[in-house]
């Protein structure tokens, strides 16, 4: 090579911004973790310090003079005389909260398998034959829920009086002899109320799921001779099967804690009373705060069963490529 020639050297770039510059504009390591810090604000001040309060309450004491909760916040400290009794009137069969523990499981399961039964066909009917009509439907079924829940329960009180209009149809087509007394503590009534009031939550993810499976399988099971029923329960169904577990949780983990539904349906009749229900009536008691606090903590310890499984159900989807 001649003296003349001019030798290139590469450019030498730092290791760390390289990389970075082939993604994009640089920034601090700190830049995008930091756009999580208002979730992790929120999440501690409006649940971990809740959360921290029920447990310092439920294993705390109570006031000497007032029989008012005192809370210890210092977990060496901490007592297990309420929970203990909490715990015992759940499981043994006479007592306290042993009746609204079996009520509040069975309205649950009943109200959650009423909204699958409901919610299916209608989410299968929106994402496969509604066509062009499919926003009218879903304005029209969603409508009434951005009326206030309050309302729309005191609606429903007004048509099962014994005078309404539920009453007033069934006896007229010869349903019933007489008209029933639907709001005298009957768990029908309240079963009922909890369908009409999370029904939207089972719609919703069933509705997304079912939307995103292609016509192309359903033609592929029609094409290998499966009739409509056995490509149902073969495509369409095991294909919406977490669709159907999200709808459990997203519906059933938020009645375990309702009260009101079962308040203005019911009348808070002992025939009709949930956990929820127990909850309220404990803190209205100075002295009872502390079993209201250890009744939720039962409740929250309950519930992460399916919570777990739900996560762990998604995450193996996931994995496997169904979601």
């Amino acid at each position: 090579m001649s003296s003349g020639a001019t030798t290139l050297t590469p450019k030498v770039r730092r290791p760390g911004r390289a990389a970075a510059s082939d993604r994009g504009a640089w920034s601090p390591r700190w830049f995008w973790p930091s756009f999580a810090a208002p979730g992790i604000i929120y999440l501690l001040v409006f649940f971990v310090f809740p959360f921290y309060v029920v447990l310092a309450i439920t294993f705390g004491g109570v006031g000497a003079i007032q029989q008012e909760p005192v809370p210890f916040w210092n977990p060496l400290t901490w007592q297990t005389n309420v929970l203990n009794f909490t715990f015992s009137n759940i499981t043994h069969g006479d007592g306290l909260y042993q009746a609204a523990f079996v009520h509040t499981f069975e309205f649950v399961g009943l109200a959650t398998l009423g909204c699958l039964l409901i919610g299916y066909p209608f989410a299968y009917f929106l994402a496969r034959r509604a066509g062009r009509f499919r926003g009218i439907f879903l304005v029209l079924f969603f409508a009434p829920f951005w009326v206030s829940y309050m309302l729309r329960m005191l609606a429903w009180i007004s048509l099962l009086q014994d005078n309404g209009w539920v009453n007033k149809l069934m006896v007229n087509t010869g349903i019933l002899g007489k008209p029933f007394s639907w709001l005298n503590g009957h768990p029908v009534t309240v079963v009922i109320g909890l369908i009409y009031g999370y029904v939207p939550y089972m719609i919703l993810p069933l509705f997304s799921t079912l939307d995103r499976i292609h016509p192309s399988m359903l033609e592929a099971g029609r094409d290998l001779g499966a009739g409509p029923a056995r490509t149902f329960l073969r495509v369409t169904l095991p294909q919406s099967r977490q669709a159907i577990l999200a709808g459990f949780v997203i519906c059933g983990l938020p009645m375990f804690g309702d009260y009101f539904t079962e308040t203005l349906m019911a009348g808070g009749s002992s025939n009709t009373r949930m956990l929820g229900n127990a909850v309220v009536d404990s803190l209205g008691f100075p002295l009872f705060i502390a079993r209201g606090a250890a009744l939720i903590l039962v409740m929250l310890v309950m519930l992460l069963v399916p919570i777990l499984y739900y996560l762990r159900s998604t995450n193996r989807a996931a994995t496997e490529g169904l979601v």
